[in-house]
């Protein structure tokens, strides 16, 4: 059985698509344990609308907030705290896919960060790098806290416009394991997330 925790170097890089991706190659189940935003239409929902297997379930998020912001901002507007330790990965005996909410050092709750999340889960984790000015740092950044952290990391996924120097560099100074990257796309549907499902059968 897999089981991958899907992060990112930051805010809107593209781990949801990643999620997409990784969900459709495995027919694993999917879940995102803290929503914060969006509720009209989540996360989970845009995973669901680009998958094409039948064989995926996707699970409920614990916490659906309504603020677009930090989860421990948006939990406080509302009046609750995220419970950390009541997080329990989803009863499945298929792969899954967990995806985060932003990157590792955000926080949900007063006390806990999503890395924290990340250890408690025991998951292995995928990483998702956008080629951007100041991206090098972020993604050496975010793998350096994991290698600290000694949470293992299956490979990091490079995704959108290609910069053929930086994603050298990150691979090279970091030795993580290059899996495909997600070029951009005019647009991403099914069939979209399927021809590139298929070309990550082979790394995961």
């Amino acid at each position: 059985m897999k089981r991958y925790f899907v992060t990112g170097i930051g805010t809107d890089v593209g781990k949801t698509v990643a999620a997409a991706i990784l969900t459709e190659a495995l027919q694993a189940d999917y879940w995102k344990p803290v929503q914060a935003g969006g509720l009209d239409f989540t996360d989970t929902d845009t995973v669901m609308s680009l998958v094409s297997n039948t064989a995926s379930v996707f699970h409920p998020e614990a916490y659906r907030l309504k603020m677009a912001a930090s989860p421990h901002r948006a939990a406080a507007a509302e009046g609750i705290e995220i419970d950390v330790h009541g997080l329990k990965l989803p009863e499945t005996s298929n792969n899954l896919i967990v995806e985060g909410a932003g990157g590792l050092m955000v926080p949900l709750n007063k006390r806990y960060l999503v890395l924290d999340l990340v250890q408690q889960l025991g998951l292995e984790v995928v990483l998702v790098s956008r080629n951007y000015l100041g991206s090098i740092n972020h993604t050496l950044l975010t793998a350096e806290v994991l290698r600290y952290r000694k949470i293992p990391v299956a490979g990091i996924i490079f995704n959108g416009e290609e910069n053929q120097s930086s994603e050298d560099f990150i691979i090279k100074y970091t030795g993580l394991r290059r899996l495909p990257s997600i070029r951009q796309e005019a647009d991403f549907c099914k069939e979209t997330v399927a021809e590139y499902a298929a070309d990550f059968k082979g790394y995961l």
